[in-house]
């Protein structure tokens, strides 16, 4: 058992120090992006411009920056990918793979390969219907030089027990330089999955780019785990990220109430749920064993009460040199994106709100490569968001 300290969760968030302003601004399928004006504030002393770059996007579930033309690619949960770009929302790009949309299942993450510049090359996750319900899927794709459609759709990878729960999907998608996958699958609302090692629910996975099984990943060769299987005992991890500076891996998962965690996966862990966990279950009752036991990892900082984080980032960029190494966390209760300070040692020392209950469920996050960080809000109307560096 690892001996990472544990964090609980501040007193309730204070609110901003000034409301951002939400027009009701729609768009049509096509055509102007409906923008609003900026709002500019004060983030612990750096000056932060926030833009809605796009709104009436249904239910957005999650954004990637594309490299080379300043647009934005965004995934909306009910089955549609949106290009957004010089402020316009354009139609859905064709060529989806079949998607089951329900619950919080439907198109849910996207990543853009090492190569994408050259290659074009996209991952997708969704749930899919097969035998027994749905599950989790991962799709590979080419996006076409006109970003209208995509080609060279395939299937890399889908979850080995279907079922009829329509929560605890996952399932973000991170990609390393040397062409792996990471991503999570939830405990599909059943826990006892999630200690399961021939289940791949409740679990981080790790294949290669093009669906095979590194030879290197823990159960690649041993018969007591599935291949793909990275880690276990994930209740919900519907974050995922990679450090650029360092390389670590980092989860960001939703506890039942109480115990939200961040975890770093690590070949071959178990991070307890529903064994040991910060959280009590909806009714007040006790859940598992406690909240420590021999062979189970801790999470390097928890919640409680939840906050429902929808997507973690670590900040790497030029444009905000001041939150270097810091976490940024999308939290759907709360409608927050919070800042948590790291010390040099990567302790959490503080956990300061950027954005609160001011536009809407902040179901992603991501650093843009010119430093400015993305959010979408998981809204009937949701937005696009951009913060940068204000005056």
């Amino acid at each position: 058992m690892t001996n990472t300290p544990r964090y609980a969760r501040p007193a309730r968030f204070k609110k901003a120090p000034a409301k951002l302003a939400l027009l009701a601004l729609l768009t049509t399928a096509t055509g102007a992006a409906a923008q609003t004006p900026s709002k500019q504030f004060s983030a612990d002393g750096v000056p932060v411009k926030v833009e809605q770059l796009a709104v009436g996007l249904e239910n957005p579930w999650s954004v990637e920056a594309l490299p080379e033309d300043g647009g934005y690619l965004v995934t909306e949960r009910p089955g549609r990918l949106r290009l957004v770009k010089d402020g316009t929302l354009f139609e859905p790009i064709t060529g989806l793979p079949k998607i089951s949309a329900g619950g919080q299942g439907g198109l849910l993450d996207i990543a853009l390969d090492p190569k994408f510049p050259a290659n074009r090359t996209l991952y997708l996750t969704a749930s899919i219907a097969g035998d027994g319900g749905r599950g989790t899927a991962v799709f590979s794709a080419v996006l076409a030089k006109d970003s209208k459609s995509l080609t060279s759709v395939k299937q890399l990878f889908a979850m080995n027990r279907f079922t009829d729960a329509g929560q605890h999907f996952g399932s973000r998608i991170a990609v390393t330089d040397d062409g792996k996958l990471f991503f999570g699958i939830g405990d599909r609302g059943d826990g006892k999955r999630a200690q399961d090692k021939q289940d791949h629910a409740g679990a981080i996975m790790r294949i290669n780019t093009d669906g095979s099984v590194p030879n290197d990943n823990p159960y690649a060769t041993a018969k007591d785990g599935l291949p793909e299987l990275w880690s276990k005992g994930h209740r919900n991890p519907q974050g995922i990220t990679i450090d650029t500076e360092t390389g670590t891996l980092y989860t960001v998962e939703h506890g039942a109430r109480g115990g939200d965690e961040i975890n770093t996966p690590a070949a071959g862990r178990n991070y307890g749920w529903p064994v040991i966990t910060y959280g009590i279950n909806y009714n007040g009752a006790k859940i598992g064993e406690g909240t420590t036991k021999p062979g189970l990892e801790q999470p390097v900082h928890f919640w409680d009460p939840s906050l429902a984080p929808g997507a973690i980032a670590v900040y790497r960029g030029k444009m905000f040199p001041e939150w270097n190494g810091d976490f940024l966390v999308a939290a759907l209760k709360f409608k927050l994106l919070s800042r948590l300070d790291r010390d040099a040692d990567g302790k959490v020392t503080a956990e300061k709100p950027m954005i609160e209950d001011q536009y809407g469920r902040i179901r992603d996050v991501v650093v843009a490569p010119d430093g400015a960080v993305l959010a979408v809000t998981d809204e009937s109307n949701g937005a696009l968001l951009r913060l940068s560096r204000g005056t």
